[in-house]
């Protein structure tokens, strides 16, 4: 079972989402995508992992404020330990920068760049928060493995869609240069090329002779 909540203080609004225990965690690790934040976790302390889906081509760093204050909410209220104490610290990073090594326990993870990893103070529980985010929570039973897979179906059917575009952007602007090549070839072809200066003489002769007579 996977929980489900909506952060609507932003526009568009933004799903928030959290496994029901460890080994949900584990596969919602396993089965995320690029644009999801990891970890909203509690730092030091045992505690829900809760993650963000950004809307595709967004990336960590356009979550908005509001977004990772209601996720700090959330996260230090569905911690024993931390939802206890005041001043907590949360971190989270990017789905990418996780980082899963064999003998880990269920649930556990590490990361590839501890630079990629941010942190956010928690002075107290706010309960209005923590209302309104329980007001929009959502249980349901998703199918990970194939919401992954038809993720990625979609991935390279767009990858596939942006190669076709830009092939044609390169053949138009190819024939394109081809045309304006070969018009400024044709102003300076020799065979296309013809003075008036001798019509003109052979024009003038024959009028004054006209005149003459």
């Amino acid at each position: 079972m996977v929980l489900y909540y909506t952060s609507n203080i932003v526009d568009p609004p933004v799903t928030i989402y959290m496994g029901k225990d460890k080994y949900e965690n584990d596969d919602l690790i396993k089965y995320g995508f690029l644009e999801d934040i990891w970890y909203f976790h509690v730092d030091k302390l045992s505690s829900a992992h809760v993650y963000v889906r950004l809307q595709p081509g967004q990336t960590w760093l356009d979550i908005p404020e509001e977004v990772v204050h209601d996720c700090a909410q959330l996260v230090k209220a569905n911690s024993i330990e931390g939802n206890k104490k005041n001043g907590i610290t949360v971190i989270y990073t990017p789905w990418d920068n996780l980082k899963k090594t064999p003998g880990m326990e269920t649930g556990q993870v590490t990361f590839h760049n501890n630079k990629k990893v941010k942190r956010v103070f928690v002075e107290k529980r706010i309960n209005e928060v923590v209302n309104r985010l329980n007001k929009t929570k959502v249980e349901r039973f998703p199918d990970l493995l194939q919401e992954k897979v038809q993720r990625e179906k979609i991935d390279r059917l767009k990858a596939r869609e942006g190669e076709f575009a830009e092939k044609e952007r390169v053949r138009i602007l190819a024939e394109e240069k081809k045309r304006a090549e070969e018009e400024i070839n044709n102003m300076f072809d020799p065979s296309q090329m013809k003075s008036n200066y001798r019509e003109t003489e052979v024009e003038d002769i024959n009028a004054a002779e006209e005149d003459f007579m």
